[in-house]
């Protein structure tokens, strides 16, 4: 028997306690605390969209620009059925926390339109694509806010906003990352948030005296952030024991063959009929006796509900969020490490950031040094909260938000806001 992944439920209440946490610990003035808490914007539009039978839907579409004290905004887009406004706008403070934390010059922000992409046709997810685009592009701009993909988007969808953007303004590449790299996306764009995942894990099993071949890994999702986690983290000696997508699972308690089941999945193969393992579900995967737990799907998946079955005494954040508020600090009670998700996954901001200079420089990176520039930065950053939290004995997640929260607060003070 096989589960889906349950659903977002994301909650800005939850991400603006951990906000609170810092700003009481930075003494963070009042004024201050007001802008940060408060969006600078948040657009609701309705997208209608000629469906391939000749009839008209209209889908409920979001932009939320949280803060640009540090820079434009920027954030992905994301297409699933169940997304909201809570759920952007909590997306958006993440990116703001996530950017200044990898010390980008840039702000957070997130779209979304509720639809579900996996029942679209090509042509359907296009004109979908190209009338969101229209309906926001009066606040999203090269040096405004530079959207990107984000769950049930991908570079196909880039280029179709980057054509929808560039018929009103002329051609502007930069107005998007993540972009196929025949029209201006960056070399590494593809492979840098699974990058970054396992980056952050060497680092910290380096702190630890842990041997790659010693960590047992289980990886919760199969898109883009999972694949590329399973495959960096197996090249790098990591034993992946499991991995799941949105229906089934598949684990071998000596580690999966993940080219090979690279390549069945591939051929049209489902994770459970990979012959090199057995069937698991996403739950078992939740409670699995590893060493390492990556959640690299959705938000909030470790719950109150299930966080006292979870094994690993280290959790890698490779999704947005997937541990809740309680859950995470029940966990710690318990003695686990968790990485939190502004650190762990920021590498495809990162390689973002290097897209789009590229995109305004008009002078592309080999991808060599794209994969050079995000480990030094990534690594940077992973230094500076694990020195952080054993110097304030406090846990990563919260040494992140000091670093990111004071960061933009001095943007604010300086800009001249309060």
């Amino acid at each position: 028997m096989v589960s889906t992944i349950p659903r977002p439920l994301m909650s800005y209440d939850e991400v603006l306690q951990l906000f609170e946490q810092a700003a009481d610990d930075l003494d963070l003035e009042e004024e201050v605390r007001l802008l940060l808490r408060m969006p600078h914007r948040e657009l609701h539009v309705g997208v209608p969209v000629r469906m391939d039978d000749g009839s008209v839907c209209v889908y409920r579409g979001y932009r939320v620009q949280h803060n640009g004290a540090r820079g434009p905004y920027k954030g992905g887009v994301r297409y699933h059925p169940e997304s909201n406004l809570d759920e952007v706008r909590t997306l958006a403070s993440l990116m703001t926390w996530k950017c200044a934390l990898s010390d980008l010059p840039f702000g957070g922000a997130k779209g979304g339109v509720q639809c579900d992409p996996k029942t679209m046709s090509a042509n359907e997810l296009k004109r979908l694509t190209r009338r969101y685009t229209q309906n926001i592009a009066h606040i999203i701009g090269i040096n405004r806010d530079i959207p990107a993909p984000d769950m049930g988007t991908n570079a196909q969808t880039m280029a179709w906003m980057m054509d929808a953007y560039g018929q009103l303004e002329g051609h502007t590449p930069g107005i998007v990352t993540g972009k196929p790299i025949a029209l201006g996306g960056s070399l590494g764009r593809e492979s840098a948030t699974g990058r970054g995942v396992v980056l952050v894990l060497q680092e910290l099993c380096s702190d630890l005296g842990r041997e790659p071949q010693s960590v047992r890994i289980a990886i919760q999702g199969k898109g883009n952030v999972g694949s590329w986690t399973a495959r960096l983290a197996a090249e790098g000696g990591f034993p992946v024991v499991a991995v799941t997508d949105t229906s089934s699972g598949i684990y071998a308690e000596k580690g999966l063959d993940i080219n090979a089941l690279q390549a069945h999945l591939e051929l049209g193969g489902r994770l459970s009929e990979f012959p090199q393992g057995v069937e698991l579900t996403n739950e078992e995967l939740l409670a699995l006796d590893c060493d390492v737990l990556i959640p690299a799907a959705i938000g909030d998946v470790i719950t109150d509900d299930n966080c006292d079955s979870v094994r690993a005494d280290i959790i890698i954040e490779a999704a947005n969020h997937p541990v809740s508020y309680n859950a995470d600090a029940s966990l710690r009670d318990r003695g686990a490490i968790i990485v939190p998700d502004i650190l762990a996954n920021a590498g495809g901001v990162i390689v973002s950031y290097f897209e789009w200079t590229q995109n305004i420089q008009q002078f592309r990176w080999e991808e060599k040094r794209v994969n050079h520039e995000l480990a030094r930065t990534i690594t940077t950053a992973y230094r500076a909260v694990s020195s952080l939290a054993r110097e304030k004995r406090c846990p990563m997640r919260h040494a992140a938000y000091l670093i990111a929260v004071e960061r933009v607060a001095e943007a604010i003070r300086l800009r001249g806001f309060v």
